[in-house]
């Protein structure tokens, strides 16, 4: 199992329970195939460009240990939900 991080920024307009709603979805297709080591909610700031015509965005950081094939799945996913504005899932050498 290798150690991932995701980065993703929802639409500022997003209702919170959309948002956690969101959260539990990708958290559930993390732990089909691995594990979620921790998720940090860092909430509104402000974007470095603008997206969408969207100045900030909600910003959540999701640590996970997964196999390989799980982060095409999880990029699927995240591509597909029309909340997430960007996303980015990157492996943490150790």
């Amino acid at each position: 199992m290798n150690k991932y991080e995701l980065m993703y920024i929802l639409n500022p307009n997003t209702e919170e329970s959309q948002r956690e709603a969101l959260l539990e979805k990708f958290k559930g297709i993390i732990d089909a195939d691995g594990t979620v080591d921790s998720v940090e909610q860092w909430g509104l700031r402000k974007l470095a460009y603008e997206i969408q015509k969207e100045k900030e965005g909600f910003y959540v950081l999701v640590n996970f240990q997964a196999g390989p094939d799980l982060n095409k799945e999880l990029d699927r996913n995240l591509k597909i939900a029309d909340e997430v504005v960007r996303h980015m899932i990157v492996k943490i050498e150790e």
